[in-house]
């Protein structure tokens, strides 16, 4: 996995690390860190996606069902994706395609932290989204779901969070039936010198003091910033969704590259 290491911890012993943020810290500290900023941020989480993507988060979102394509009878898993907004699109896109006739398409939300998921529901309750989609309290890196189950499994700006990306990856490719496809949307490399400038400028001074103003909450907005820094670039990623076993596997950069939308095959 991109910037992790060995740091010894005695005469005898290494202890693993990995990056938090900018911050190196000790590997099986990670997931209960990541936790604490979701727990932290949950109840404001879409509002200040708005806010950091100027709205476009909800346009690339668009974009990866249309991606996607849902129809009838699909089973989807969303990865890290508590609130909601990737499992909402593809049901109302599926059902537009469904007739009485056809069983409806489902989808299970995972996400490892319950107070995503508790927004979610809550969101879901608001907009009369009852039926066919499951919430799951559940780690990406170790599913709790059987082999070859899902027809599509979807990762929205979740995957750089995960401690270990190659076993997310090797897990979503465990649960996919073959034939089965994997879309990550996620934040990546801008493609542009004066447009990735612009960028750095505007995520590391002004995101954080906004994350600051809207949650209360600096420091977790400077984490999910610096977390972005450290996410692979697109070529490299893909070489990891390709050694997880996926094949054709591509990526469509949006927005200059601020965000790439992998895709791989379970064949």
């Amino acid at each position: 996995m991109t910037n992790e290491n060995k740091k010894p911890s005695g005469p005898e012993a290494e202890t693993e690390t990995t990056h938090f943020g900018f911050k190196t810290v000790d590997k099986q500290a990670k997931q209960g860190m990541v936790r604490n900023v979701f727990d932290s941020v949950a109840q404001k989480y879409d509002v200040m996606n708005d806010v950091m993507s100027a709205g476009l988060h909800r346009l690339w979102k668009d974009d990866m069902i249309r991606v996607l394509r849902p129809e009838p009878g699909m089973k989807l898993l969303d990865v890290a994706g508590g609130t909601g907004d990737i499992a909402f699109r593809f049901l109302k896109a599926a059902n537009k395609r469904t007739t009485e006739d056809q069983t409806p398409a489902e989808v299970t939300v995972c996400d490892i932290n319950a107070q995503m998921l508790d927004v979610g529901r809550d969101r879901g309750i608001d907009q009369g989204i009852l039926h066919n989609i499951e919430w799951v309290c559940g780690n990406a890196e170790c599913l709790a779901f059987p082999d070859n189950y899902f027809d599509a499994y979807t990762i929205a700006f979740g995957i750089r969070n995960v401690t270990n990306i190659d076993k997310a990856l090797q897990e979503a490719h465990r649960v996919l039936k073959p034939g089965g496809r994997f879309l990550c949307l996620e934040f990546s490399k801008v493609d542009m010198p004066l447009i990735n400038k612009i960028y750095d400028a505007y995520s590391f001074h002004l995101l954080p003091r906004f994350g600051e103003m809207i949650t209360g909450d600096r420091e977790s907005y400077q984490y999910l910033v610096e977390s972005i820094r450290q996410f692979p670039p697109q070529e490299k990623f893909k070489s990891m969704i390709e050694a997880a076993g996926f094949q054709r596997v591509t990526y469509r950069n949006m927005t200059t590259g601020v965000v790439a939308l992998h895709s791989g095959w379970k064949i």
